[in-house]
């Protein structure tokens, strides 16, 4: 009875403590309780947005495949329809449908409209989703040579209905389809044309190939064995010319995952800084209130309070805190997934999953993963207050003015060194699963570290400058000899401003770099005067030699380099490599690419034709500057000299660049896509792009200046950052808010401390300068440490992150306009508060203020 007493009150002094604390100061709880509620709904918010959209789009590709058991496909884009007869007459096969599938160019659209042409009477068996429904009195439209059926998402997109018309664009000439109807079986967002596969092969210039043969095997049939039965068999036969899989297998699902997995894990990374920066203020929040109640807290254990209730007390108030956060956050994430799912759709800017419409769907295990997180965030700001308020010596806590020595544990200067360490270490390690986890266990520690470091680099740098301040100076010598010998509170006020200011400059000078470097990418990568494309996206637009010759034979132009691209296949778990087939000189590559390193010539003798690679194929594919690589072309395996790397920002799954008379040699396709023209020394862009519209294709024809073609990849660069810079926004306001709340709470409990001031002389106006005189070099130092230390992280960033997540290198560039004039919004924050503040704490006179003192 006893014990069930004595537990009753521990639960109802809990209460009292809890509640008073939250009733005396309620602005610095909303504060903590906002950082964490905001810091939760913007990566669960980016988690459920990127989930939903990864899955609709998986489910997307799964539907594509319908009800097939194994699926043969090339290392090339197409394969030669010969291999159909010996895969439909494979015994074990009950249905062997052909498929056809590419991006057709549309006139005047910047994006392309994927087409599958389909056996009807395959297809049935096999994808029936994808069999369109004719109208009733056209039964026949199913294989006619002039129809497509739409999904309704590309009905939507192209503002047409059931016998419209569609305009395609197959080689220079216009190709019109009539629409016969919808397809029912389409995922909504999901934006497919499907026709008869005769029809697509004839129309669209690919007769004679197929994408891939979707298998159906009998009842029975072991699909495991029969897999590798014919995997043996294709690579004994034809080597490395066919891939064979199952929808949704290992290799389908991984190659889906890596093409955007690095973006989408950066993100919610980038995400979860406002939570980071909440765990600092939630520490430096805890920390000032356990040092105002250190006296009440002696106290109770003096009356018998035990020092583990206490510590308990401590970290129940963080958690309280975390969980109101986390709460908030959760419903606020979902509304905000909710609302930009409705309106942007499920891309984040990248490009990733343009046009995919996702449906939302809550995950509890998501949920309760970032639920636990902000609790953790919340408790863990806490740990350290709580230690000192159980830990703390009595008789000293008693005392009145003796905070300094509560704080005196953090001044320790080995635990912030073995961060540091630590995290220096983990800057050279490799990444896992090619993600950079290191790198960013790495950043943490830096920060955690540096904060760790503050009060000792505050009590160093601050009794420099009083050692050589003139004494006759009173305001800045009370303010200098203040912050020297209360080193520990002020670390704890430069750790919100140093969190903040140092991960939003990290942030800047990469988004910067990156820009900067991209900039200067494209700038090198366009030497000529004017481009020239068939159409902007797609695969069917393309220039035939005839062609090509009267691009050459227009007057005014001197030169036209001409460029032809194709996917390749170098792994069945990775997705495609992009194969660009150039007009180049090997002996001045300087000039044409980027190069990350020296080129390496060719040894003495060697044959081999020449290849320049991207970082992305050093990473992935490990494959070096001298040595050699095997690429799938004409239905063969052909080696190619390693004589370069190259950096390009557009593709971090790989590209190789190539000589196109090399192409042309090995393939025999002598078709190009895009063309760069240089003028003669007296023919002006305006001439030229008026005799090629003359040209009788010339109608078709997008030509583009290289300053138009800059700006657009810069417009679509800051597309794609968009939500950085938004989550970096975020983050810089949550710092200023931590500032304003950790400068004014320390303002205001030391209303003693200026009552005393006032008995021995110093007026209001002093006072005020010296709380203004300490905001401003606090904040000075901490923007100072910050710049150092953000300096660090961007490397670590550029360095480290982006090239294990990405793999592509930049320079380092520095983006000053910004950076100063945050730091000068946190000085005039920083300052602000502490005059506001500073007025409020000396509105009660100097008598009252030191009553306790008494």
């Amino acid at each position: 009875m006893q014990q069930l007493t004595q537990d009753a009150s521990l639960r109802r002094l809990s209460r009292w403590l809890l509640l008073g604390e939250w009733r005396a100061h309620p602005v610095r709880a909303l504060v903590a309780i906002a950082a964490i509620a905001v810091g939760v709904a913007l990566g669960f918010a980016i988690h459920l947005v990127n989930a939903a959209a990864f899955n609709e789009f998986s489910s997307a590709v799964q539907s594509l495949s319908g009800q097939a058991d194994v699926q043969v496909s090339g290392t090339e884009p197409f394969i030669e329809e010969a291999i159909y007869p010996q895969l439909a007459q494979r015994p074990g096969v009950e249905t062997a449908s052909p498929v056809l599938t590419f991006d057709a160019s549309m006139p005047g659209s910047s994006l392309p409209l994927k087409i599958i042409g389909l056996d009807v009477f395959r297809a049935a068996a096999v994808t029936p989703g994808l069999i369109g429904a004719p109208e009733a009195d056209s039964p026949y439209d199913t294989v006619a040579d002039d129809a497509i059926f739409l999904s309704p998402a590309a009905m939507s997109w192209l503002r047409v209905q059931a016998g419209g018309l569609v305009e395609f664009q197959s080689g220079t000439q216009k190709l019109s389809l009539r629409v016969a109807g919808a397809l029912p079986g389409a995922r909504a967002g999901q934006r497919i044309g499907v026709m008869d596969i005769g029809a697509a092969q004839w129309r669209f210039q690919q007769l004679g190939k197929l994408s891939r043969v979707d298998l159906r095997l009998r009842d029975g049939e072991n699909r495991a064995a029969f897999k590798a039965a014919l995997t043996q068999e294709l690579e004994r036969a034809f080597p490395g010319r066919f891939r064979v899989g199952s929808p949704n297998d290992e290799a389908q699902e991984s190659r889906s995952g890596n093409v955007s997995r690095a973006y989408r894990v950066n993100l919610s990374v980038l995400a979860l800084v406002a939570l980071f920066t909440g765990a600092f203020l939630v520490f430096s929040s805890q920390a000032l209130s356990v040092l105002r109640r250190r006296g009440q807290f002696a106290l109770l254990r003096v009356l018998g309070l035990e020092r583990r209730p206490l510590m308990r007390q401590v970290l129940l108030e963080g958690l309280f805190l975390g969980v109101a956060g986390s709460l908030i956050g959760i419903a606020g994430g979902y509304a905000i997934a909710a609302a930009v799912l409705r309106l942007f759709g499920g891309d984040l800017g990248a490009g990733y999953f343009s046009g995919v419409r996702p449906q939302l769907q809550f995950t509890p295990v998501a949920a309760f993963l970032y639920f636990g997180m902000g609790v953790a965030v919340a408790v863990l700001g806490c740990a350290a207050p709580a230690f000192e308020a159980s830990r703390g010596r009595l008789a000293v806590a008693l005392k009145s003015g003796t905070d300094e020595v509560a704080l005196a544990r953090l001044a320790r200067p080995w635990p912030g060194l073995a961060c540091l360490a630590i995290a220096a270490v983990l800057t050279q390690a490799p990444p896992v699963a090619e993600l950079p986890i290191f790198g960013y266990l790495s950043i943490a520690l830096m920060l955690v570290g540096a904060i760790a470091l503050m009060p000792r680099l505050s009590a160093l740098v601050f009794r420099a400058a009083e050692a050589r301040l003139h004494p006759h100076r009173t305001v800045a010598a009370l303010a200098l000899a203040r912050l020297a010998n209360a080193s520990s509170q002020a670390g704890i006020a430069l750790g919100g401003v140093l969190s903040s200011f140092s991960l939003m400059v990290a942030m800047a000078i990469m988004v910067s770099s990156f820009r900067v470097s991209v900039d200067e990418w494209v700038q090198q990568l366009l030497p000529a005067d004017l481009y020239v494309r068939t159409a902007s996206a797609g695969s069917t637009a393309l220039l035939k030699p005839a062609e090509q010759n009267q691009l050459r034979a227009v007057p005014g132009i001197a030169r036209v380099d001409f460029l032809r691209t194709r996917p390749l296949s170098l792994a069945a778990e990775r997705p495609n490599v992009l194969l660009l087939a150039r007009d180049i000189d090997p002996a001045q590559i300087e000039r044409t690419l980027v190069l990350s390193g020296p080129a390496v010539r060719p040894p003495r003798g060697s044959k081999l034709p020449q290849a320049w690679v991207t970082e992305a194929m050093v990473d992935l594919y490990s494959v070096r500057a001298g040595g050699t690589l095997r690429l799938p072309l004409q239905g063969a395996q052909h080696e190619f000299f390693v004589a370069g790397v190259w950096r390009d920002y557009a593709r971090s799954t790989g590209a190789v660049m190539i000589s196109r008379d090399d192409y042309i040699a090995i393939t025999g396709d002598r078709e190009a896509g895009d063309a760069a023209i240089w003028l003669a020394p007296d023919a002006k862009p305006e001439q030229i792009q008026a005799a090629l519209r003359q040209l009788p294709f010339g109608g078709l024809l997008e030509t583009t200046a290289p300053g138009e073609i800059r700006q657009r990849t810069l417009t679509i660069f800051d597309r794609s950052f968009a939500v950085t810079y938004l989550l970096e926004a975020i983050a810089i306001v949550i710092g200023l808010f931590g500032v304003a709340a950790t400068f004014s709470a320390q303002t205001l409990a030391r209303a003693k401390e200026f009552g005393m001031l006032r008995h021995v002389g110093l007026t209001r106006r002093q006072i005020l300068g010296i709380l203004a005189f300490e905001g401003g070099a606090l904040t000075g130092l901490g923007i100072a440490t910050g710049f150092a230390l953000g300096w660090i992280i961007s490397v670590v960033l550029i360095r480290v992150v982006n090239p294990q997540s990405f793999h592509w290198s930049m320079e380092m560039h520095y983006p000053w306009p910004l950076i100063a004039t945050v730091a000068g919004a946190l000085l005039l924050s920083a300052a602000a508060t502490a005059l506001i503040s500073g007025r409020q704490a000396l509105s009660g006179g100097p008598i009252r203020a030191v009553r306790e003192d008494w």
